[in-house]
């Protein structure tokens, strides 16, 4: 039984995919500590008394945020599939009436 629109369904599969393509992206360009995403680390705001310090939480917070962006991507992957599993319902009821 399907539970959306075809229309809806496949606007889920569009964003869905673009939304895996950005994350997936961004996940790799925290990786690798790209230095135009320094200005969304968490905490950098903050006094430093060395630069050990301040490279110790940095690192950190790339390696956070990266996390978050893959693990957003995952939820994407399951949105995709809902959304495809919706679309495919959708097609099904159309062709067999």
């Amino acid at each position: 039984m399907p539970l959306c629109s075809p229309s809806l369904s496949l606007c889920g599969i569009i964003i869905s995919i673009w939304g895996i393509i950005q994350l997936v992206l961004m996940g790799f360009f925290y990786k690798i500590h790209s230095l135009a995403l320094s200005e969304d680390l968490p905490g950098l705001d903050e006094g430093f008394t060395n630069v050990n310090e301040f490279y110790a939480k940095a690192n950190s917070g790339y390696s956070q945020n990266a996390f978050n962006c893959w693990i957003a991507a995952c939820l994407y992957v399951i949105t995709l599939f809902f959304s495809a599993h919706q679309f495919y319902l959708n097609s099904r009821n159309s062709i067999s009436m």
